[in-house]
């Protein structure tokens, strides 16, 4: 294929073809958007990996080698493609039910691709890792490598490389800001990483890529379907004036929102400011692309940003995977995805704000918590002018000043008790967290329940099989309307949804009368 890059190690040994390779060809030369970042092709003419999507002339098949993963093509010898970089392809997260060593290995990967064990505020390394999932350090390198060819180390030292490959074609930061952006602890060992692995100093690279616009602007692809306009829809509804907004016009679909990312010192509690700024996200009309755009403030977080806001929309989804398991009893929507949240923290208390009252109703609350208690951001944008209230901010508010807002006093407690947890560390809300552990301890909340428990499980945790038994959508389509002990009947039959029940449960809500009616247990948060 074109996009040569040099030649740093042997072109691997020729392999025999397969039945299940034979279909990943024809994906290929379909350019099938569908199986973007589902698998990569090495070819060995030329030393290249790419994604299925990639525009170049398509290669002979007794030349294509396949992999589920980058890391394993990086592995076997193969250097990334200039032409449709592979780092811009959506994750491929499965949820496994084989046996115990794929979910470790699988969940591991989940750990790794959140981001969060990156994050100095959380721990950093194998050991992290490990302790996380509650194994040895060396039982878990022995599973990853048996379950995936290559080892922890090597799986992040790719996803680092990747993402410093995008920072480098498509920003104007500085080499030695790429890297700590990217995770590497010195500029001389990034430096080195990168020669090694792709046969380029990253100012080479930098200088063959197109000309680049100042600032950040970055680009995230996507598997279609995505129902775009539903998508938008839910976080229109739910917007905060002052904080975000969703605009959507004959030309532009975006979303535009205030964000706030701890400082690798521990934000707040550690004593050092944390990075506040905005996002633009907007959705390209004419190819599955999310466009991201970033305030100068947050270039030094800008690989977990990224990770976040494809959390937040959902862009690593496999709609293929799951229309396979929903499609008979929701048809006709396969390009719904589960809405995320860009931080757990305020969707949880959103989640508490909006327990047994409407849509608008929890909306209104939600806008004066920021406006009594939110910090001010500058924004290119009059109408973004505040951040979301820290844990640190809600963990000393008093009752009175809460209850001036119109929050009752059970809804009080409850977002003191939860912020206080979350300042404390004893609480993590986001995709890397313990999903039992994290609903358990919601629950054991004042005034936090299951469904809520579930509802941020689904949203901030982005857990695809979390199930809010209560919620009344969900009774309506399942035909218990009306039933005894309907959560229970509920739970029982949507067994069949598994592994993809937050996904049944949004179709439940698109579809369903129920969910736009704003009374009872309902997606109102």
């Amino acid at each position: 294929m074109i996009c040569r890059m040099p030649r740093t190690s042997p072109r691997p040994a020729a392999e025999p073809a397969s039945a299940p390779d034979d279909a990943r060809y024809l994906a290929l030369a379909a350019r099938d958007a569908r199986f973007d970042g589902r698998f990569f092709t090495g070819v060995t003419s030329t030393g290249i990996y790419c994604r299925p999507v990639c525009g170049v002339r398509t290669p002979r098949r007794e030349n294509c080698r396949f992999y589920d993963l980058a890391a394993q093509a990086e592995a076997a010898g193969f250097r990334p493609c200039l032409r449709c970089r592979p780092e811009l392809a959506p994750r491929q997260l499965v949820w496994s039910t084989q046996d115990a060593p794929a979910i470790l290995a699988r969940e591991a990967v989940r750990l790794l691709e959140s981001g969060t064990l990156q994050d100095p505020a959380h721990g950093a390394g194998l050991q992290a890792l490990a302790a996380r999932l509650g194994v040895s350090d060396r039982h878990l390198r022995r599973v990853f490598e048996a379950s995936l060819g290559v080892s922890p180390l090597q799986y992040l030292q790719t996803r680092r490389l990747l993402a410093a490959k995008q920072l480098l074609t498509d920003t104007d930061l500085p080499v030695t800001q790429v890297a700590l952006a990217s995770g590497f602890g010195s500029v001389r060992r990034f430096n080195a990483a990168f020669q090694g692995h792709y046969g380029l100093n990253p100012t080479q690279l930098r200088q063959r890529g197109a000309a680049r616009a100042p600032g950040a602007t970055l680009r995230l692809a996507y598997r279609p379907p995505l129902d775009v306009p539903a998508l938008l829809g839910f976080f229109g509804q739910r917007c905060m004036p002052g904080v975000e907004e969703v605009l959507v016009t004959d030309t532009l679909q975006a979303l535009r929102r205030t964000v706030r990312w701890p400082s690798a010192a521990g934000g707040a509690a550690g004593g050092a400011a944390p990075h506040a700024g905005w996002i633009d996200v907007r959705f390209d009309r004419a190819r599955p692309l999310v466009w991201l755009q970033v305030s100068e403030s947050l270039y030094p977080v800008l690989p977990q940003v990224m990770a976040r806001v494809r959390g937040m929309l959902d862009l690593d989804a496999d709609p293929e995977a799951i229309d396979a398991v929903l499609g008979a009893a929701f048809p006709g929507t396969a390009g719904l995805r589960v809405p995320g949240a860009f931080d757990g923290f305020e969707l949880a208390v959103r989640a508490v704000l909006g327990q047994q009252i409407s849509v608008a109703a929890a909306r209104t609350l939600a806008a004066r918590l920021v406006d009594r208690f939110g910090e001010p951001v500058a924004t290119p944008w009059d109408t973004l002018t505040r951040l979301f209230p820290s844990p640190a901010t809600l963990a000393a508010a008093e009752g009175d000043a809460l209850g001036a807002l119109g929050i009752v006093r059970q809804r009080q407690a409850a977002i003191v008790a939860l912020a206080r947890a979350v300042d404390a560390g004893r609480l993590a809300l986001h995709a890397g967290a313990d999903v039992a552990a994290t609903t358990a301890a919601l629950c054991a909340l004042p005034g936090i329940g299951d469904w809520t428990a579930q509802y941020i499980a689904m949203r901030a945790l982005r857990w695809p099989d979390a199930f809010p038994a209560g919620d009344v959508a969900v009774h309506a389509a399942l035909g218990l309307k009306g039933t005894a002990r309907p959560a229970v009947a509920a739970a029982a039959a949507a067994d069949g949804w598994r592994p993809w029940r937050s996904y049944a449960v949004v179709r439940a809500w698109h579809a369903g009368p129920a969910a736009s009616s704003g009374v009872g247990q309902l997606p109102h948060q």
